[in-house]
């Protein structure tokens, strides 16, 4: 990865990282009804269970993800998104990898997220970095068009 890229803890609530969750959000209302879309939003991201993570490249945001901790139980990853022109290049993994960092720096036993049955990429990322599929947790319910995944650590 170039030298000038930086994976870090941010506020989510600065106005280039806000437009990077707008392109995410203009991303998933194309492909999920609403009632599928699991989001959260700017405020509750920067609450005190979220780890927030900015992925830059010099000053230009391309990338971020979410880190939802639960009673110290478990992790939820959310708002994981790389724009499509920065994709390829292994950033999803870089992020993937803070991620799972904070998480044991929590003393947390596993991860789990819910993902749209579209997202593809996403899914191929999860799936070989050792997330298997799981049934729904917390306040989900079964949906056709969301896969639930979990990974011990």
């Amino acid at each position: 990865m170039a030298p000038d890229v930086t994976i870090a803890l941010e506020d989510p609530r600065q106005s280039n990282v806000v437009r990077l969750i707008r392109t995410l959000d203009k991303c998933l209302d194309s492909l999920y009804p609403a009632k599928s879309n699991h989001l959260i939003d700017i405020d509750a991201l920067a609450g005190r269970d979220i780890r927030f993570l900015v992925a830059r490249k010099g000053s230009r945001v391309f990338g971020c993800a979410a880190l939802k901790l639960h009673s110290g139980k478990y992790g939820e990853i959310k708002r994981m998104f790389v724009l499509p022109e920065a994709r390829g290049q292994k950033y999803g993994w870089r992020i993937l990898n803070q991620i799972e960092e904070l998480a044991r720096a929590e003393n947390l036993r596993c991860l789990r997220l819910e993902t749209g049955i579209y997202q593809t990429e996403a899914l191929a990322l999860f799936r070989s970095a050792g997330f298997r599929e799981r049934g729904p947790f917390g306040d989900y319910r079964s949906d056709p068009l969301s896969l639930f995944l979990e990974k011990t650590l």
